[in-house]
C-alpha cells in the first residue's frame, strides 16, 4: 500500500492590533466606544493594583507576590468574553481576571499574605482557589466541565496554564480527556515564553502550545497576548465554540512576562536585558492608549482621573485587609467538606478546646 497522509491540521494566530496603536479593521470586534475604553479602563485597573502588591510585599506586608505585569491584554480580554456564571479555574498568576470577575481584590491581597480566608468568595462569583503545583488545575477545570456537560448547563471551566505547565503530564491528560469526552472547558494558556527560569524553546520542539491541542482532537488558536482587542476577539469565539456544546478549545496567548516569576526571583540572571527591553515596546497598555488617542476616546487628563479611582479603591481594599480579624483555629477544617466527617468533627473539638 502506498502512504499516505492521515492527518492534516493548522494553527490560526490572530493579531489586530500592532505596538503603535493601529489596527486591522477587517479583524476589528463589534465593539462599542464604551467597551473600548472599559478594555482599557480594565487593563489599567490590573496594573495599578499589581503594582500595589508589589510595593506592599516589599514593604513586608505580603510574604511573596507573582506579577501579572505585561499579561493584562490576557486577562482583560478574556474577562470581557466570560459570563459572570462561568467558572474560573487558575494558577497563580490569574488573580487580575479573578478581580476582574468578581473577586475582592483584599482576597487576593489575603492570599499572597498567607491568610487563607481569601479563598472564601462572596456568593456568586465562581473560581477555585488557585494551585501552586504546576498544570494540576487542567484536571479539575475537566472535572467542572464534565459536569456542566452532564447537567446540560450552559456554564463553562477556563483552565488556567502557562506555557511551563504544558510540560507537565497533566496537561497531556486533561487535553486528551478532554477531547475524548467533550467537557465544556475552556483551555486558557497565557505562553510569557518562561518557565520560571527555562525558556520556551528548551521545553519542546513544538513551535507552538496550540498545535498540541490538536493532537488530541482540541480546536486551538494562538493570539497575540499583547493585544487586547485580539485577545477579545479570540476568548469570544473560543467560549462560543464551549458553550454551544461543541467541545473544548485551547487558546494560546503569546505574551511576556515583565517582572521576576516572583518577588522570590531575579530574572536578570536568566534573561536579557534587551529581551525584556523588546518586549517593553509591546507593552498591552500602551498598545491599547495609543489606539483610543488616536480615536479620540482617551486622554491623559481622563487617565489621571480614572487612575486616581482607582488608587482610591486600591487602598480600601488595603485598610479592609488589614483590618481583618484573626483568623479561627477551626478555619483548617470547616471550609474543607460540606458535611465534616467524624474524624474532622473529632479534630474541630480539640482545636476549640486548645485554642481556649
Amino acid at each position: 500500500m502506498a502512504r499516505k497522509k492521515i492527518f492534516e491540521g493548522f494553527v490560526e494566530r490572530l493579531e489586530i492590533l500592532d505596538q503603535d496603536g493601529k489596527v486591522d479593521e477587517k479583524e476589528m470586534p463589534p465593539l462599542k466606544d464604551a467597551e473600548l475604553v472599559a478594555l482599557m479602563e480594565s487593563m489599567l485597573k490590573m496594573r495599578l493594583s499589581d503594582q500595589k502588591a508589589l510595593n506592599l510585599q516589599r514593604q513586608g506586608r505580603l510574604n511573596t507576590y507573582g506579577s501579572v505585569r505585561g499579561q493584562e491584554a490576557c486577562q482583560a480580554g478574556l474577562a470581557a468574553a466570560l459570563d459572570r456564571s462561568d467558572w474560573l479555574v487558575p494558577s497563580f498568576r490569574e488573580h487580575a481576571i479573578m478581580v476582574a470577575m468578581g473577586v475582592p481584590l483584599r482576597s487576593v491581597y489575603a492570599l499572597w499574605k498567607g491568610d487563607e480566608r481569601g479563598n472564601i468568595h462572596p456568593e456568586g462569583v465562581n473560581c477555585l482557589p488557585p494551585a501552586i503545583p504546576v498544570g494540576s488545575q487542567l484536571l479539575h477545570a475537566n472535572g467542572l466541565g464534565m459536569a456542566f456537560k452532564m447537567k446540560n448547563m450552559k456554564e463553562i471551566a477556563v483552565g488556567f496554564a502557562g506555557d511551563g505547565a504544558s510540560s507537565q503530564g497533566d496537561f497531556h491528560e486533561a487535553l486528551n480527556f478532554a477531547g475524548v469526552f467533550g467537557s465544556r472547558t475552556l483551555f486558557f494558556i497565557q505562553n510569557n515564553g518562561w518557565a520560571i527560569s527555562v525558556p520556551f524553546h528548551k521545553q519542546t520542539k513544538a513551535d507552538s502550545v496550540a498545535q498540541k491541542g490538536l493532537a488530541y482532537g482540541v480546536p486551538s488558536m494562538q493570539v497575540d497576548g499583547n493585544d487586547v482587542l485580539a485577545v477579545y476577539k479570540a476568548s469570544k469565539e473560543a467560549v462560543d465554540h464551549v458553550r454551544s456544546g461543541k467541545g473544548p478549545f485551547l487558546l494560546e496567548c503569546l505574551t511576556y512576562r515583565m517582572e521576576n516569576h516572583t518577588t522570590a526571583d531575579d530574572h536578570t540572571k536568566y534573561r536579557d536585558k534587551e529581551e525584556v527591553e523588546l518586549w517593553a515596546k509591546r507593552d498591552p497598555v500602551d498598545r491599547m492608549r495609543k489606539y483610543l488617542v488616536s480615536r479620540g476616546l482617551w486622554s491623559e487628563e481622563k487617565e489621571k482621573e480614572f487612575a486616581g479611582s482607582v488608587a482610591e479603591w486600591i487602598e480600601s481594599e488595603v485598610e479592609a485587609l488589614e483590618s481583618m480579624e484573626p483568623a479561627s483555629v477551626t478555619d483548617v477544617v470547616d471550609f474543607v467538606y460540606s458535611d465534616l466527617p467524624w474524624h474532622l468533627k473529632e479534630e474541630r473539638e480539640m482545636l476549640l478546646k486548645e485554642g481556649n
